[in-house]
């Protein structure tokens, strides 16, 4: 529910409109969630997964832009900043999948939801926004989180847990390049008629294709071997790619930002939670304190200034 204070300042409809802007956040986050346990349940290739992920939902938002009629006329320059934007969603996903073998859907998740720091610092050093005091806090509690998380003792860890930080790591790098590339599309179409959906489409199917070519150069077979994963992979792509995105992007403007960092973070914690129940992942107390200290700087680092 939304706080009595805000409530009274805005219109009934207003409200009520906020009220259901935060159920779709609240279930595209949970949706969302769900990503890296069905890469866990899959018996298929990391890149072989990415790839039907990003296909399917290509496809149907594709699907959903032509059956709505939705305006989408892009430019060359436009469908350029959308490839390079499909490259570095391939590589998050590549390397995020990877992760979630090494280290379980939980830690996995949490790593790469340190893409804010990614955002907030290219905010900070490209283009020239004030340093706010909570974000060096954010990233202060996030790293002092990650260190209880994996210790002081960097060469102790067996050597796939190393590979699996260093991946999820890699993730956050490529999925806030990825978010930035996509900001950059919107400035690149300027007033044409064109469509954010379209935009997610196009480097969806642009991920796919690097998917393919990754595929092949790792010598990793996208071969479907039964119909339970068939369905696996179709859930995966419509659950994640495709609703719970659309859900998430059709609230984004109606909440404010405080709050959207505050509801996404119901990905990593529930992601986490998914882990104990479904794979019985035992959890030491100097992680579950990490963990805690790195979701509150993730929120800190996401809040958007002067909210």
């Amino acid at each position: 529910m939304l706080p009595w204070a805000e409530v009274s300042s805005l219109t009934e409809a207003e409200a009520r409109a906020r009220q259901l802007a935060l159920l779709q956040l609240i279930a595209g986050a949970v949706m969302i969630s769900f990503a890296a346990v069905f890469v866990r349940i899959l018996d298929v290739p990391p890149t072989t997964s990415a790839f039907y992920r990003t296909l399917v939902g290509g496809i149907v938002l594709s699907s959903v832009m032509l059956a709505w009629r939705l305006p989408w006329r892009p430019d060359r320059s436009l469908v350029a900043v959308l490839f390079v934007a499909g490259l570095l969603f391939a590589l998050d996903l590549a390397f995020w999948h990877r992760s979630i073998l090494y280290l379980g859907p939980g830690l996995s998740t949490l790593l790469a939801n340190f893409q804010v720091f990614v955002l907030a610092l290219a905010g900070v050093f490209v283009f020239k926004e004030t340093l706010r005091p909570s974000l060096a806090v954010g990233i202060a509690l996030a790293f002092a989180g990650l260190l209880l998380i994996v210790g002081t003792d960097w060469t102790s860890l067996p050597v796939n847990y190393r590979r699996g930080v260093v991946l999820g790591l890699l993730t956050a790098l490529c999925y806030g390049a990825y978010v930035l590339a996509l900001r950059r599309a919107r400035v690149t179409a300027g007033r044409a008629q064109t469509s954010p959906m379209g935009d997610v489409a196009i480097a969806s199917l642009a991920s796919a294709f690097f998917l393919l070519l990754i595929a092949a150069g790792t010598s990793e077979s996208l071969a479907i071997p039964n119909l339970r994963e068939a369905g696996l992979l179709l859930c995966y792509g419509l659950v994640t790619q495709v609703v719970g995105w659309v859900l998430i992007s059709a609230s984004l403007a109606k909440l404010p930002a405080s709050r959207v960092g505050l509801v996404l973070l119901i990905q990593p914690t529930f992601a986490y939670l998914w882990d104990v129940v479904f794979f019985a992942r035992a959890i030491a107390t100097p992680e579950a304190v990490g963990a805690a200290l790195a979701l509150a700087g993730i929120y800190l680092g996401s809040r958007t200034r002067g909210v």
